[in-house]
């Protein structure tokens, strides 16, 4: 239906411009850059800042891990703040950092201090989505550095099945974090749990049960089946 309604958009958009191309030309002039054909206004950026991961999550990433991009083909940690300063300047006044997983970045912290600089030209929040892994002894620095919130991705709170998951272990580092998280003043702590039919939805009233321990959002996200996982 999303295709189908742009192109009718679209279509309309050009229609217009036929029947009155002066009123037509000043409205799409009168536009902000990043506005799209139904006259939304996109100010949130995501980046993606490194395809590593150290995770192997089944629906997710196969076990072998996959082939890396070079080095000099990534972006650098100035490439980035460059990029982003770009995007500020037409509007973007939320950036939200993604990977792979952005914490395995070794110069993550700089990263976050560098567009935190970029605050004075209209940047107002600076988020991160993390496995939650190797979060916690690096959260009382990234919160100095500038970070505004977190979304941590946990989809179980069972050892045993966290190894399933993940084929990795450490669920108790990543409950430690969200604990440690809550208590440093972030913005928003959101934990995301994709949910499994047969495999976790059973622990759905446990996440529940966390908001009221602790200070954090729990959000339960659609799984969404591909070619090559197991649970379509």
């Amino acid at each position: 239906p999303a295709p189908a309604l742009g192109s009718a958009a679209q279509k309309g958009s050009l229609a217009r411009r036929e029947r009155h191309p002066e009123t037509c030309e000043t409205a799409e002039q009168s536009l902000p850059v990043l506005s799209d054909l139904f006259g939304r206004f996109h100010n949130y950026l995501r980046i993606s800042v490194t395809e590593r991961c150290n995770l192997r999550c089944q629906y997710c990433m196969p076990e072998e891990g996959i082939e890396l991009t070079e080095n000099d083909k990534l972006m650098s940690s100035a490439e980035i703040i460059r990029l982003a300063r770009i995007f500020v300047d037409q509007g973007v006044d939320k950036i939200r950092l993604t990977g792979g997983e952005p914490t395995v970045r070794k110069d993550i912290l700089e990263l976050i201090s560098g567009l935190n600089e970029l605050r004075p030209l209209g940047l107002k929040k600076i988020a991160m989505t993390t496995n939650g892994i190797a979060l916690r002894r690096k959260l009382p620095l990234l919160r100095k550095a500038g970070l505004d919130g977190l979304n941590i991705s946990l989809d179980t709170r069972d050892p045993r099945k966290f190894e399933l998951f993940t084929r990795r272990q450490g669920s108790r580092h990543v409950l430690q974090a969200i604990s440690e998280a809550g208590k440093l003043g972030f913005d928003f702590v959101k934990i995301n749990v994709v949910v499994m039919r047969g495999m976790n939805d059973d622990e759905v009233p446990a996440f529940v049960e966390m908001t009221h321990d602790e200070d954090i959002d729990v959000r339960f996200i659609e799984y969404m089946p591909f070619d090559g996982n197991q649970w379509g």
